[in-house]
């Protein structure tokens, strides 16, 4: 057996414990049908808090989670919806038990490189607790709107498999600590799956275990992605980060320009020193956040097809065609 299998083993074996199913029962459809889901997530407390992908979750009524009993044999409990977060397609559940369960580690999407390798667990066609490998195929990709839906995240790439069930899943690196949450899939190619950065879940899971929502800091700008071609018309050196496009008249951004998500997910009343170029000087300024203005919004729902595994088969896809899995 050679170390990177041993290593890959070691990995799934001692995750798997904390991996979980997770049965929606959603309102009833224009038949009056009623609808079942199924998504895939992960304990992150002995206490029985769950992580998983808001779109596992939207629209469903009650929650059914299938964890792993003190002997090892499937055990369905009741879970409660604590927060869900569309931007960045978080949600948190909650299983009450008397019991420790088992929990997995958050480590950094920072410390994974392209081609290091990953193990991502979950439900696909909601066959429980399957394991599928593979590697990082890129990292920071902001042109994969799963669904169409408004999104602050930077989405790993992995050609590990993930399929219609899988999402909400740990992708885990290699010690052990989940990296990803698994999310999207591109039904028109093989091999070519995405994740949510855990830094993204980190910066949230606080508050919506406290507030139930994501409390974001705003700037009153627009940006764009600083790609090739928008650098070189703006005559920029380089294409790294993104460029202001717009400004809100009397918001905090009027005083001061600062980056997306990170400022999104500071949390208002939280001073910020931002690096900016101006007139072709780079400079420092402080800007503090405030609370986002709320906005009435429902995100789509991908086309996804009603049923036991709705996910992959969407058609709503946009930007490099990809799916929101569920």
């Amino acid at each position: 057996m050679s170390a990177e299998h041993s290593a890959l083993v070691q990995v799934a074996r001692a995750a798997i414990p904390a991996v979980v199913s997770i049965t929606t029962q959603e309102r009833p459809d224009a038949s009056g049908e009623p609808q079942k889901g199924i998504g895939s997530g992960f304990i992150i407390s002995p206490d029985g808090y769950v992580l998983t992908a808001a779109h596992v979750v939207d629209d469903a009524e009650s929650f059914t989670v299938t964890l792993l009993d003190a002997r090892g044999w499937p055990e369905e409990v009741h879970a409660t919806l604590v927060g869900s977060d569309a931007q960045t397609d978080c949600a948190l559940l909650k299983v009450e038990t008397d019991r420790k369960l088992p929990s997995l580690q958050l480590g950094s999407a920072r410390d994974i490189e392209v081609a290091d390798w990953v193990v991502v667990i979950g439900s696909p066609y909601g066959l429980d607790r399957s394991v599928s490998v593979g590697v990082i195929s890129a990292k920071g990709r902001t042109d994969i709107i799963p669904g169409s839906r408004t999104s602050f995240v930077d989405f790993l790439q992995t050609d590990a498999a993930i399929n219609p069930g899988n999402s909400g899943g740990p992708v885990l690196a290699l010690d052990g600590k989940v990296i990803g949450i698994a999310n999207a899939v591109n039904t028109t190619g093989q091999g070519i799956g995405f994740a949510i950065p855990i830094d993204v879940a980190r910066a949230v899971v606080d508050d919506l275990r406290s507030h139930g929502r994501v409390r974001r800091g705003w700037l009153g700008v627009s940006v764009v992605d600083l790609t090739p071609d928008v650098a070189r018309s703006a005559g920029r050196p380089s294409y790294s980060g993104v460029m202001v496009s717009d400004v809100v008249a009397g918001s905090p951004a009027q005083r001061a320009q600062a980056l997306r998500w990170r400022v999104a997910l500071s949390g208002p009343g939280n001073p910020l020193r931002v690096h900016v170029t101006r007139s072709g000087r780079p400079v420092w300024v402080a800007i503090t956040p405030e609370s986002m203005p709320t906005v009435a919004s429902s995100p789509a729902r991908d086309g996804l097809h009603p049923g036991i595994q709705s996910g992959a088969s969407g058609t709503g896809g946009s930007g490099k065609g990809a799916d929101a899995d569920r």
